[in-house]
């Protein structure tokens, strides 16, 4: 009997043989007598996403808990909100202390509007029920959502860069993507595919601030000081970004319609050959798979160039931490359930089957059974293996310490609504519109 209230059968899914081989025990960790049960015996979680994706797969982490754990029902009512409302509605219930779901996916970028670095926040304390599940875990992603060595939230992949590249097109111009190592190796390879082509090689987003926190973090800058104030004139972040530009001059990158590869005429721009490398978070198989079907076959995963000597290889980017409300009445049992949704093993081959996403927990990595499954529809997709490639950078995947920082979200907005446009579009140098937002920010939300 199923608990959950918008409940879909593993089996439509595709994923039923999958979530039942690898269900081999249950959830761990204690959690104590929950305060609130259904008539059934059951504990009722409510939850709170902003992706009808991830309730989905929430759903079905529910109904195998309770395969798992007979005597330990879960009654799991996921209700899907817009992104923006969602986290208003959040907002102002934490503001209020009323109306907090027992559980509720925080996009990375908003996390620190509910975690302060001293501490205060209204999500429970997760430290001890990620404590069994650590060792393989990656670090740098449980570092997303935690404070002073505390964790508020579990995520829900990696989000690797990696790169995708259309190697049909590729071939058919005399370029190698293989050789391509460092953004000096990108730059040429995508001038001389311009040339051969006329196309597009590579992309320059405006509407999005995805890769230039992955080449700021293989600089080793940030986009704020270590006192946390902002500073996107820094060093490292000119630094990057004139290589964008210089790479734009050179015709190895350029806007893209939509303003970002995850864009609906993006997607179709894509489709058509208009671009052939897309350097974007591992979670982008998906894209590629709902809504570029014809280039099955065509397109091959591999590392995100970096620079010589980058102090990291690659990080993670984009992310969803998912927490507990501390004043749940069922907090420990909610808390207990979502260690096992987001961090068990047999959670994580769901993450791969189901989203397409990289997993958290590196010991699926490892099994072939999972990451070389024939029948796996991302595997029959892609030319090369992404496991392959998770696991050859997986010793320098970092973490961006702004993700962190509670005004990412404002220089979020003033790089994609301005600065990302004056330099892409305008021409501006990189420096000169650096030097405004970083103006521009400390007007808005001081030095």
């Amino acid at each position: 009997m199923t608990r959950t209230r918008r409940s879909i059968s593993l089996a439509a899914a595709g994923v039923a043989g999958a979530l039942v081989l690898a269900a081999c025990s249950g959830g761990g960790g204690g959690g104590g007598e929950p305060a609130a049960t259904n008539a059934d015996g059951s504990t009722p979680l409510n939850m709170w996403v902003f992706a009808e994706l991830h309730g989905t797969y929430y759903e079905q982490m529910a109904d195998l808990w309770n395969e798992e754990n007979p005597d330990r029902q879960v009654d799991l009512n996921v209700t899907v909100y817009p992104y923006d409302d969602m986290h208003n509605k959040l907002q102002l219930a934490a503001n209020s202390g009323e109306g907090m779901p027992d559980l509720v996916d925080i996009e990375v970028s908003k996390f620190s509007k509910f975690v302060t670095d001293d501490g205060r926040t209204p999500l429970m304390d997760l430290t001890e029920v990620a404590e069994p599940y650590r060792e393989d875990v990656v670090e740098a992603r449980l570092d997303l959502y935690s404070r002073n060595d505390t964790v508020y939230g579990l995520p829900t992949h990696v989000g690797a860069f990696v790169t995708f590249y259309n190697a049909a097109l590729l071939e058919a111009a005399g370029i190698d993507y293989t050789t391509i190592e460092t953004w000096d190796d990108f730059q040429e390879a995508g001038a001389a595919y311009n040339a051969a082509t006329g196309k597009q090689f590579g992309v320059a987003s405006t509407g999005v601030d995805m890769v230039e926190p992955l080449m700021v973090a293989q600089l080793g800058g940030t986009f704020f000081d270590e006192d946390g104030a902002v500073a996107v004139n820094s060093p490292e972040v000119v630094e990057a970004l004139e290589k964008e530009q210089e790479m734009q001059e050179a015709g190895a990158i350029s806007t893209i319609p939509g303003g970002s590869p995850d864009d609906e005429e993006a997607f179709g721009a894509i489709a058509n050959g208009d671009y052939a490398a897309i350097v974007y978070p591992a979670w982008y198989t998906s894209r590629f798979v709902d809504y570029m079907p014809d280039l099955a076959g065509d397109i091959a995963i591999a590392p995100a160039p970096t620079f010589e000597d980058g102090v990291v290889q690659t990080i993670g980017g984009g992310g969803t931490g998912t927490a507990v409300a501390d004043s749940s009445p069922v907090k420990d049992v909610a808390a207990e359930w979502l260690a096992f949704a987001k961090l068990s093993p047999e959670a994580n081959v769901a993450v791969w089957e189901v989203l397409g996403f990289d997993p958290v927990n590196m010991a699926i990595w490892e099994d072939e059974e999972v990451t070389k499954n024939p029948d796996n529809k991302f595997n029959q997709y892609f030319r090369t293996n992404l496991f392959d490639v998770l696991n050859e950078v997986k010793d320098g995947i970092g973490h961006f310490e702004s993700f962190s920082n509670a005004n990412l979200p404002a220089v979020d907005d003033v790089f994609t609504t301005t600065t990302f446009t004056q330099i892409f579009e305008n021409g501006v140098p990189a420096k000169e519109a650096l030097d405004q937002a970083q103006q521009d920010l400390e007007n808005q939300i001081g030095g």
